[in-house]
Formats: structure tokens, C-alpha cells, sequence
């Protein structure tokens, strides 16, 4: 029943002050007013949340929004408080809620004060509350974030699923579900599994022709996010990063470099996450550094940039974590780092899952990659995922891929190649097994099938793997083929490509981005790429090295190794404070053999008159990890390495890992009780003599030098040992 007599209109300039609606607003408004079922797919920023609160402050009774974080529904509730003279009109009933808190809850409720009432679904299942909302005025449910109900969906929650039974046990009211995010088949899974059989679908476009998306390969991840955040002065923006201990140390990196940010994520307590949401929204802070927990329902109009440290695990997180950049229409960049590493860490969290969760998350994980590799217009890339043609060929220079378009050549014969293998396969399988019958790779599957046989076997070994995965991404995006959710990938064919098998044309293929030049190793150091160093003073560099490791009797690279060397000769130092932010140059590397090199350095530049980058001074983060100084302190007490990991629930390559990172800083440490242990003292000598004399600190050329006799971890700890001695 609708307790204001006023229109939808109306009631927008009384409870809100807005005039106008925005996209199909009003009309889903309408449709909850009527008391119809009704499903909203609209992008973040398009005003989802006003869809299900006009309409509950209009009519009588509550309306109970079932709400995934208790952050989004504290943000929501203070939100409607605003607007209304009894603060009251909302509620949220969850576990941070004291016994008297929750009667306050109730009877506000009871009173007919409460409009809406904000629940996670773990606290609607619960009978003490079931029995409550019986009793209640229900005017109808909000489902928000209504993806969580789907196993395709980015955020799946499994009690989402017995929202419906709860909702029927209740009593009969109309539902009003809501997603920013949904692919056809998470759209089908929520109306299935909701009951939504005579809905209202309400579907605004996925496109925000305001964000700009970029990727760049992840190398020196933490010196670009701060030379990026530095070219935005004021601006509000968010660094997503997969690990609370990568939030805690690029937010610390940005705090020293003179940027006004802090950490959000689970580990910290409800307090200080409170806090550090409130300080970015107050803009007391310009930048939270977040896990993926930070940011739903988070009602900032004006953030700038978006930042993702960490590729993120499917296109749908990406989509509604980008999404909250320029929620106003202005500015939004989003910016990504992608390292197939990444894609792999990610894989392993899969590990130990049900079958079908294995299936689906290595999907989601490949459309991720393809978005990361693609060369195509990235916003054509994600509408078509999202089911939405992009009638033009590219964006305007709205993304990466169109303001700096890649090279293109005639694929014709490379498709009609593909399509042909697909056919010749039955299509009944993914892109996984195409490659493999294309490239005449005789796996088990293959031969399972006995396409080993089919004539059209190896026809494409000419090229990799890496160009028929590109082929069959732009074949697919193109409309030539559909990749089959259901079957979690499987190929097929369309009558475009069918088309296309008859009567070929040409087909333009675009060169890939090629995202191997990665350099994890030093994460969070310096460049260690060859690409804008200076060639004649690398040159000079190589030369003046060579000159002191013959004069001193030791390896070259005992006394910069050539990723500092590089990084010197794009930065330029000319004084020892710049030389120890260079890649694997710690202060005592730099009091040891930084001298010559300044000089050589500085009289370089003054001679060219070179112009030494402004953004070189970006501060390097004093190294406060606790597990480091742990380590150093029990190798001080002689524990043995694996008793350090074992304490610490790690395995000893961890440790030895974490041993190197400190040699590799400029400390010495004194691992010869733990050696001892494992090697005799010949065997010591001959490794020692090995480094001594080789030209490359690299374990796989030692390895091979010794045929085998030692294993890893005797060379890396040996390694460790001439390198604390020698170098530092």
C-alpha cells in the first residue's frame, strides 16, 4: 500500500532534492509500486540503491534490504538518515549490534518508523528473526548485489541461495533484485533460483564511456603507482592489491613519498576500517590502499582513479571495482598491472575445490587473461562479455589498445584454420583442446578423441601457442564463435562462422600485447628494464664495473648487478642517498663500490647536459617486516633454517627466499653454522670458487656446472654465503 499520494517525481524532490531521474529509474520505481517482481542490471554509478529506497519510503511498512557487508550498510543507513527527519527511518540488524540495540531495532520496526531495515542474509536465517519479520509490516524485499546467489558470479555466497525459502517462509511480498555486474547466465541463475518468473527486467547499459582503461606489464609496480598518484595531486582514488600485507606496504610507500593515504582491509579491526572509510570520504585522505573488501556501496561520486596492483580474478570483479571511478561522469582512470603470475597464484587458491568451482574459476581466470592480453578495444572486450554490442570499432582513445593502436595483419587463412579445426572436432571442446589439434600436441585428450588422426592435425604448428590463442580471443569477439558458459568454454561455431567457412574474407588480426618482460624479482624496487636507459652510459657503466671487478678479483656482478647497472643508467644518481633507491644497491653496496660510479655518473651528466627525471626521488619504504627481523635475530642465535620456518609455518624455500632479499639489501649475515651442517668444507670450496669465478650469479648454470651433485638449496644458501661475504 503506498502511503504518499505523490508521484515517484514528487517524491525525488521531497526525500532526495533531485529533479530528475536517471536512465529507467522512475519506471522501476513504478514497477515495485505496483507490486511487481522486478530484476535491475545497472551499472555502478547508475543509481541502483535509489531504485529500492524511493519506493520503500513511499509506501507503508519496511522494506528489508538484504545486504552483503556491514560497511555498505552503514554507508546506506547514515545515507537515508539524511534525508529524513527521524533517524529511525533506517536500520541495519546484524552481529555488530548489542541485545538493546537490536530491541531498539525491533520496535522502530513495529512502530512503522523503520522504512528500511538492511540485513546480511546470515542474519535472515536466523529463526529469532524469521519469527520477527512474520509478525512485521513487509512491504518487499531488495536483493542487492544479487550476483552473490550465482556460482558464475565474481562474489558467490552460498546463503544467498536460501534467500528464496526464507523469503517464502516470511510471507508473499514483491522482490526487487539488484547487481552491477551480471553475464546472461548469473542474469538466469537469480531469476531461477529468486523465482522470479513474471519479473520486470530493467537492463541499462554496461557502458561508461567516462573511464579509461590501461594495463601495463607488472614491472616496478610500486614506483609507477606512486609517479601515477603524483600526476593526480588531490584527487581521490583507490590501489586495489589481492594480500593485506601488499596494502599495508604500498600504502606506507605512497605515505612517505608524500601522499596522503592509508590501508583498508579485514584484518584490521571494525574501528580503524571505520575510520579509514570515513577519513577517504571526508577527504581527509586522497587514496585508500584496499583489498577487494573496500569500495561496495561506497557512495563517492568523485573518485579519479582506480588502481589494480593485482590482475583481479574475473571480468565482473574488475568491471565493478573500475566501476567505482567517475561515478559523477567526470575523470576515471583505471589502471592494472598484469603478470601471468599473478594468473597462476590465483589458480592455486582453486585447488581443493569442488570440481565444478575448479571449472568455473579457471574460466572466469581465463577471460581475465584475455582482457589483460588483448590488443582489441579493451571497453568492446568487456560490453561483449557482458552480452552488449559496441557499435563502433573502438572507444575514441578511451582505452590503451585504442589510443595506441597495434599492428595489424591478414589473418584470413589463420580463421578460417580455426574454424575448420572446430568443425573437424564436432565442437565439443574448449580452446585448450583446439591449440593442441592445431599444433599437433599429442596429449592425452587428443588422443582420447583420436584427433591425432583428423588430416587437419599440426596444420598450425607453424606458429605458437600464443598467436592461435590471440586468433581464437579476436574470432570470438568478432561474432565468428561462441564460447559455451554451461560447458564451462567449450567452441562453437555461429552463422557468421559458418559464413565465414564458405565464402572466406579477409580478416584482419591484431598483433597481441606481449606481457612476458616482467620483473617480479624486485617488486616493490626499481626498473630493472633496458627500455629508456641511456646506451652510452650503460656502456660506460658495464666498462668502468669491468675495470673494478678486475682490480678487486671478483665477478662482476659481486659489484652491481646488471639490473642496477640499467636502472643507473636511467635514473642518473648523483649522490649516495639517490644510489641506494637503485634496484639491489643497499647502503652499504653503495658506501662499498658507489663511489666511481657516482663520479662517472655525474660528470656524464653535467658533460651531455642531461636533464635528470623529476620523478626519480620516490623514497624507498624503510623494510619493517617482522618475519625479516625474526630471521636475522635467530641466525644471530645459530636456529637452524628449518626450525626459523617451521616456527613461522612456512617451508625452508620461503625462508632461504627471505635470507636472499635481506643479502641482496646490502646485510650481512652469518648462515656457516646451518652450512656446515649440509656440506663439508670441500664441497663448500668448490662452490665458493664456482661464484668466485663465474660470470653469473644464476643457480641453473651452477647447477649444470656441477652435473646435478647439489641440490638447490645448498647452492642458494652457498650463494647466500659468498655474496654476504664478497659483495656486502
Amino acid at each position: 500500500m503506498i502511503t504518499d499520494t505523490i508521484s515517484p517525481k514528487e517524491a525525488l524532490v521531497k526525500y532526495f532534492g533531485f529533479t530528475q531521474f536517471k536512465g529507467e529509474q522512475e519506471l522501476i520505481i513504478e514497477s515495485i509500486l505496483a507490486g511487481h517482481h522486478t530484476f535491475v542490471i545497472m551499472p555502478t554509478g547508475g543509481g541502483k540503491s535509489l531504485c529500492y529506497q524511493l519506493p520503500a519510503l513511499m509506501r507503508s511498512g519496511t522494506a528489508i534490504v538484504v545486504s552483503p557487508l556491514i560497511a555498505l550498510m552503514k554507508n546506506q543507513v547514515d545515507a537515508i538518515r539524511g534525508v529524513s527527519e527521524h533517524e529511525g527511518v533506517a536500520h541495519f540488524l546484524n552481529s555488530s549490534l548489542n541485545k538493546s540495540e537490536i530491541q531498539r531495532v525491533k520496535d522502530d520496526v513495529n512502530s512503522g518508523i523503520t522504512k528500511l531495515l538492511y540485513m546480511a542474509p546470515e542474519s535472515l536465517t536466523k529463526q529469532d528473526y524469521i519469527d520477527f519479520l512474520r509478525e512485521a509490516d513487509v512491504s518487499f524485499f531488495a536483493v542487492d548485489e544479487a550476483h552473490c546467489i550465482s556460482e558464475w558470479g565474481h562474489d558467490f555466497r552460498p546463503e544467498y541461495r536460501r534467500l528464496r525459502a526464507i523469503i517464502e517462509e516470511i510471507k508473499y511480498a514483491p522482490i526487487i533484485a539488484l547487481t552491477a555486474t551480471a553475464t546472461e547466465k548469473v542474469q538466469q541463475d537469480i531469476r531461477k533460483n529468486l523465482g522470479m518468473t513474471d519479473e520486470k527486467v530493467f537492463k541499462a547499459s554496461f557502458n561508461r564511456p567516462n573511464l579509461y582503461y590501461e594495463v601495463r606489464p607488472k614491472k616496478d609496480v610500486a614506483r609507477e603507482i606512486i609517479k601515477f598518484v603524483k600526476t593526480k595531486p588531490g584527487k581521490s582514488g583507490i590501489v586495489y592489491c589481492l594480500s593485506r600485507k601488499k596494502v599495508e606496504e604500498i600504502a606506507e610507500a605512497l605515505k612517505v613519498n608524500g601522499i596522503k593515504a592509508l590501508p583498508y582491509h579485514a584484518g584490521m579491526d571494525a574501528n580503524q576500517r571505520s575510520n579509514h572509510q570515513d577519513a577517504f570520504l571526508n577527504e581527509d585522505v586522497d587514496v585508500i590502499v584496499a583489498t577487494i573488501a573496500f569500495g561496495m556501496g561506497i557512495d563517492k561520486p568523485d573518485v579519479r582513479f582506480v588502481i589494480h596492483h593485482d590482475i583481479p580474478k574475473s571480468i565482473e570483479s574488475y568491471y565493478q571495482e573500475t566501476g567505482r571511478g567517475g561515478r559523477d561522469g567526470g575523470e576515471g582512470d583505471c589502471l592494472a598491472f598484469y603478470s601471468y603470475k599473478d594468473i597462476e597464484k590465483l589458480e592455486k587458491f582453486l585447488h581443493g575445490k569442488h570440481i565444478s568451482e575448479m571449472e568455473i574459476g579457471r574460466q572466469l581466470l581465463q577471460e581475465i587473461v584475455s582482457y589483460a592480453e588483448s590488443s582489441m578495444c579493451r571497453r568492446k572486450f568487456i560490453l561483449h562479455y557482458f552480452g552488449e554490442e559496441f557499435d563502433s570499432d573502438d572507444c575514441g582513445g578511451m582505452c590503451d589498445n585504442c589510443r595506441y593502436p597495434k599492428e595489424e595483419f591478414e589473418g584470413k587463412d589463420a580463421i578460417h584454420l580455426i574454424l575448420e579445426t572446430i568443425k573437424e572436432t564436432k565442437e565439443k571442446h574448449k580452446a585448450r583442446h583446439i591449440l593442441n589439434v592445431l599444433t599437433g600436441s599429442e596429449t592425452a585428450e587428443v588422443k582420447t578423441y583420436r584427433d591425432d588422426e583428423l588430416e587437419i592435425f599440426g596444420a598450425g604448428k607453424d606458429e605458437d601457442e600464443k598467436y592461435w590463442h590471440a586468433a581464437i580471443r579476436q574470432a570470438n569477439l568478432r561474432g565468428l564463435l561462441h564460447k559455451e558458459i554451461e560447458t564451462y568454454g567449450t567452441l562453437h561455431i555461429t552463422e557468421k562462422g559458418h559464413e565465414f567457412l564458405k565464402n572466406p574474407v579477409s580478416f584482419m588480426l591484431i598483433k597481441e600485447n606481449d606481457y612476458s618482460d616482467v620483473d617480479d624479482a624486485f617488486e616493490g624496487g626499481r626498473d630493472g628494464g633496458r627500455a629508456s636507459s641511456d646506451e652510452a652510459l650503460y656502456k660506460m657503466l658495464i666498462s668502468l664495473r669491468k675495470d673494478i671487478s678486475a682490480k678487486k678479483g671478483l665477478p662482476p656482478y659481486v659489484i652491481f648487478q646488471d639490473p642496477s647497472i640499467q636502472e643507473m643508467a636511467t635514473n642518473y644518481p648523483i649522490t649516495k642517498e639517490e644510489l641506494t633507491h637503485i634496484v639491489g644497491v643497499g647502503a652499504g653496496k653503495a658506501s662499498k663500490f658507489g663511489k666511481p660510479f657516482l663520479e662517472l655518473i655525474s660528470k656524464y651528466v653535467d658533460e651531455n647536459e642531461i636533464e635528470r627525471p623529476q620523478d626519480f626521488v620516490v623514497k624507498s619504504v624503510v623494510n619493517k617486516s617482522g618475519l625479516k627481523v625474526h630471521i636475522i635475530q635467530n641466525i644471530d642465535r645459530k636456529v637452524p633454517l628449518d626450525d626459523i620456518a617451521r616456527a613461522k609455518g612456512k617451508e625452508l624455500e620461503e625462508i632461504i627466499g627471505e635470507i636472499e632479499a635481506i643479502v641482496g639489501s646490502g646485510t650481512r649475515v652469518n648462515i656457516d653454522y646451518y652450512i656446515n651442517h649440509i656440506l663439508d668444507e670441500e664441497d663448500q670450496e668448490d662452490i665458493y670458487a664456482y661464484f668466485m669465478e663465474a660470470e653469473s650469479e644464476e643457480l641453473q648454470e651452477a647447477y649444470d656446472e656441477f652435473d646435478g651433485d647439489y641440490t638447490e638449496d645448498q647452492l642458494r644458501l652457498m650463494r647466500v654465503k659468498f655474496m654476504s661475504e664478497v659483495a656486502n
